[in-house]
């Protein structure tokens, strides 16, 4: 930590603390109930004492007050100040906790705003709505006495039978940078810290399986895994980092000392704090096997970096405290995480504050400006992934039947990920009413349409019972169009489909629900898919037989009325895809970042290339890209790209132009397409807006045979489109000698529209 950002306030109170108290700063309490099990292994590490007792020598996180239970908000901000007060009152130090809750799809607590999964924020390509999300979302942990959100995934997408797809945003790490970055500086805007998760590597797991180990190269891990944590880190400004359970080639992220204090400190600058991911400290002697016990354990992660240890303090504890006292660590690594917890609280404003006043009551955790941007997420970032031309369905009369068929068609919890409140905890508490406005897609189709709408589920999400197909088949027989609403049940550890834990052998359906599908599509009738998924699935399939494909993300608590708009025609859909649909589980891991020889070729007998590509979405409307005009530039400038855009078709719509590049001859093999900048336009129907790329060299940047990260000399072909289709293309050259980029060159693409 840089000594001048360090007050001499808190250089005395770090040395005028006993090791006691200095542990206590550095480690969390949680406060569960038997049978939460909202963590890997929560039942076997999380201890029974009480929050009093664990607080006698002070504490540093109080972990999830109000996400773990159903609580109501007023009861539990008055139990926290009561707390808080015993601490600033009842202690030596009276330096009062930090509480941290989980907020990715929005505050995880009772009655709280719901916004869609991380993958809708990507396929929006909309960042300034998502730091909208961002800030709502930090005023409402303000406003409850929450000073860190757990928030957000910069994992990039690298194997979508993986259960943690649906906290991640994309595939790209230019996306995925963009759209976190704004996340981060929306809710620390609002005075609370935000929190990138998982640094690094934890996405890349060995054939999608949680907590499975990491064979990513160095340039892989450079390139793709480090680019989004840089991004958040040096132009987000970002004030905690989680690292990641993942081992990289044998050496758990934990207790590398090279990524959590080389990389991470050194070369970025970054000086907030360093959070564990629940437990991982101690599975670096449970599961990873490196350390003995929980006292070396400690030792490890404390070198290597890890401040604070969440959400208990099973390591930095007794077992730490008896290390100490055996000599095994020295004393200036405890004192440095302590300095960095006590730094954080000093910005926070908490080593001023007593907790005299009384605590906030009343506060709107779904308010009407919650809601809007919800419901813009949600419409955004439906995609049309295809469309023969019954969509949209506006035209039809008073005397059009609508079958509405399938499991996610009238369950609440099908618009929700497993970070949501209603997936997280709610799950295990049957019976308790959701708190807020949530209308399922049946609800918002017989609120959308006129004419008769009828429903039958079909089948369930998961299982193999078929009991509910004839009765799909009689409402699909009887209808002038059947929309068929399938995908995932989100939740944790085996509760579900798709969730922490829920990692998939293959990519159909889950349960029997391509059966529903087929046995619908056998009828005869015109069918609609909507697609209500955490990943993306292997439908190339239904694109080929269906009538209309749309593609959403767990949309959230205004999702259902999106849909209903997407297919009726008020809302032109304009989401893009920020995940390639697989064409199979054997062709995974696939990325649309792949070399010449990672896509279809004559070398191999499968195909590996995706039925509908990274960035690919239809419109009811179309647009013509003109001449894509493009200079040279050197190796140490910016390329400008201009293009203009036409609404030919009858309806305004929104385009997302996206601008890709390929480097055609390198000294490493280099993606057939990569991302290098997008813009989010809307246009009434004929008219047109030229955009201007001012795209950084340092987009092309790779790591050479050397691993130095350096922009090359040569030909680059451009183009707007997607990252399979080119509708304005154009080559430059970037002139001058080979380019080292460093932690001071620009990174981010800016767009104007004129």
């Amino acid at each position: 930590m840089r000594k001048e950002g360090i007050s001499q306030r808190v250089r005395d109170l770090v040395d005028r603390l006993s090791v006691d108290e200095k542990l206590a700063q550095i480690v969390g309490f949680w406060e569960g109930e038997e049978g939460d099990s909202v963590a890997p292994l929560q039942g076997e590490l999380t201890g029974t004492g009480k929050l009093d007792d664990a607080m006698q020598h002070g504490l540093g996180h109080l972990t999830r007050v109000y996400g773990t239970n159903p609580v109501d908000p007023d009861e539990r901000a008055q139990y926290l100040w009561e707390r808080q007060r015993a601490l600033v009152q009842g202690t030596k130090a009276g330096i009062p906790a930090l509480v941290h809750e989980e907020c990715l799809t929005g505050l995880s607590a009772w009655k709280a705003a719901t916004f869609p999964a991380p993958p809708a924020w990507g396929a929006t390509f909309d960042p300034e709505l998502v730091e909208r999300m961002g800030a709502l979302i930090g005023e409402s942990m303000r406003d409850l006495g929450i000073h860190q959100g757990l928030a957000p995934v910069l994992d990039v997408v690298r194997d979508p039978r993986w259960g943690r797809v649906e906290e991640c945003i994309g595939e790209d790490p230019y996306l995925v940078g963009e759209v976190a970055t704004k996340y981060v500086t929306g809710m620390q805007s609002q005075g609370v810290d935000a929190t990138l998760k998982h640094f690094v590597g934890y996405s890349a797991s060995q054939a999608g399986r949680n907590f499975a180990p990491v064979h990513a190269g160095r340039r892989e891990v450079q390139d793709v895994l480090l680019v989004p944590f840089e991004m958040a880190v040096l132009d987000g400004g970002v004030n905690s980092v989680m690292h990641s359970y993942a081992e990289i080639d044998g050496v758990p992220v934990a207790a590398d000392e090279t990524l959590l204090t080389g990389v991470l400190r050194d070369q970025w600058g970054f000086d907030g704090t360093v959070v564990a991911d629940y437990f991982g400290v101690a599975f670096l002697h449970l599961l990873h096997g490196i350390a003995a016990n929980h006292g070396e354990a400690a030792v490890q992660a404390l070198t290597a970096g890890v401040d604070i240890e969440l959400p208990t303090g099973d390591a930095y504890l007794g077992p730490l405290k008896a290390a100490i006292e055996a000599g095994d660590v020295d004393m200036a690594i405890v004192d440095r995480a302590v300095t960095r917890a006590l730094v954080q609280k000093e910005r926070l404003g908490l080593l001023d504050e007593t907790f005299e006043g009384e605590p906030p009551s009343g506060v709107d955790l779904d308010s009407p400006a919650h809601r809007e941007v919800a419901r813009q997420l949600a419409e955004k970032s439906a995609i049309l992934v295809s469309n023969d031309g019954t969509l949209p369905l506006a035209a039809q009369d008073d005397r059009h039947v609508l079958g509405v068929i399938g499991p996610n068609a009238d369950r609440f919890q099908a618009l929700f990920g497993c970070y949501s409140f209603a997936n997280h905890v709610l799950a295990l508490r049957p019976g308790v009413e959701l708190g807020f406005e949530a209308p399922t897609v049946l609800d918002a189709l017989r609120d959308e349409f006129s004419g008769t709408v009828s429903f039958a589920a079909g089948c369930a999400v998961e299982g193999d019972d078929r009991s509910g197909f004839d009765e799909a088949v009689r409402v699909a027989t009887e209808a002038d169009t059947a929309v068929l609403v399938v995908g995932d049940d989100a939740g944790l550890f085996g509760r579900g489909t798709s969730g922490e834990g829920n990692d998939s052998d293959d990519l159909e359906l889950p349960g029997v629900q391509r059966e529903l599908v087929e046995a619908v599509l056998a009828t005869g009738t015109p069918v609609v898919l909507v697609l209500m998924t955490g990943r993306p699935y292997a439908i190339s399939w239904a694109l080929e037989r269906c009538a209309a494909v749309v593609q959403t993300f767990f949309p959230g608590e205004e999702g259902a009325g999106a849909i209903a708009r997407v297919l009726s025609g008020r809302v032109n859909p304009s989401g893009r895809l920020p995940l390639s649909l697989p064409r199979s589980a054997g062709a995974q891991p696939y990325t649309y970042l792949h070399p010449k020889l990672g896509g279809n070729g004559d070398v191999t007998s499968l195909a590996s290339n995706p039925p509908a590509c990274f960035g690919h979405g239809l419109s009811y409307t179309t647009f013509e890209h003109g001449a894509l005009e493009a200079s040279d530039a050197p190796t140490d400038g910016t390329i400008t790209a201009t293009v203009t855009v036409t609404n030919t078709g009858e309806r305004d719509g929104d385009e997302v132009v996206q601008l890709y590049g390929h480097d055609v001859t390198a000294s490493v093999t280099r993606p057939v397409a990569q991302l290098l900048g997008f813009q989010r336009i809307h246009l009434a129907a004929g008219a047109s807006a030229t955009v201007e790329f001012t795209v950084p060299t340092t987009r092309l940047a790779f790591s050479d045979r050397s691993y130095r990260r350096v922009v090359e000399p040569g030909s680059v072909q451009l183009w707007t489109g997607d990252s399979g289709t080119r509708a304005s293309e154009a080559t430059i050259e970037l002139t001058g000698p080979v380019q080292e980029v460093s932690t001071a060159s620009p990174r981010i693409t800016t767009a104007a529209v004129r």
